[in-house]
């Protein structure tokens, strides 16, 4: 089965499209090694995606015929990704922190000063 159907079939992604999309970003590793949304997938392997700026890492159990239903994706795969939670909720609190309103465009200089002033205090506090 290829990648982006997989990722597709076990609800990653909302659509087949989007998973071949981020395949072609380069934000799908399989076993460290980015892929082509081409790429056939084999039980045992480690995927990480990279979706909302986090890392998530599954190990594939087996492959499904079609898309399954939310209750039926632990048959298929399974998350790997909580040793780092920790550091994942962090980043998420951080970037609620820093949001901007819709639509006023890139920020200016002196506001990615501000920016980058809480990025390094927020890890200066770890």
């Amino acid at each position: 089965m290829r990648i982006d159907q997989y990722l597709w079939c076990i609800r990653l992604f909302k659509s087949r499209n989007m998973s071949t999309t981020a395949c072609k970003k380069g934000q799908i590793l399989i076993n460290e090694q980015k892929v082509k949304p081409s790429r056939e997938v084999l039980p045992l392997d480690l995927i990480s995606v990279r979706k909302e700026q986090l890392w998530r890492s599954f190990e594939v159990m087996d492959l499904p015929k079609s898309r399954v239903g939310a209750k039926l994706v632990g048959l298929y795969a399974i998350e790997k990704t909580a040793k780092d939670l920790v550091e994942q909720e962090a980043l998420k609190k951080l970037a609620a922190q820093v949001s901007r309103d819709k639509g006023t465009g890139r920020p200016a200089k002196k506001e990615r000063r501000d920016l980058d002033e809480i990025l390094l205090d927020e890890s200066f506090e770890d």
